[in-house]
């Protein structure tokens, strides 16, 4: 987990990097560590929308999904039969 982490951390220091070049500023060293602080800030309330956005899509379709499962399942198994009556002998004791 660890090394996912910090796979991760890297990867949007690259990404800030990537930012910073690609707009063309040009910061001095306190500027430069607002504009990643931003960045950084600011990416994580795109991915946080983004999360909910996919959950909300999520939830909606679960539902169908569960319902078509729920359909191939019941083909898969066995027809149970309703629980019968044990057959009464045709010769009643008297």
């Amino acid at each position: 987990m660890r090394q996912r982490e910090n796979l991760r951390r890297e990867t949007i220091k690259r990404e800030t990097e990537t930012a910073l070049r690609d707009s063309g500023l040009r910061l001095n060293p306190q500027e430069r560590a607002q504009f990643e602080s931003r960045y950084i800030q600011e990416r994580r309330k795109v991915e946080q929308a983004l999360r909910q956005q996919i959950e909300a899509e999520r939830q909606k379709e679960l539902p169908a999904l569960i319902q078509e499962l729920k359909k191939e399942f019941q083909i898969d198994q066995p027809v149970k039969s309703p629980a019968t009556k044990p057959v009464e002998s045709a010769n009643p004791k008297k």
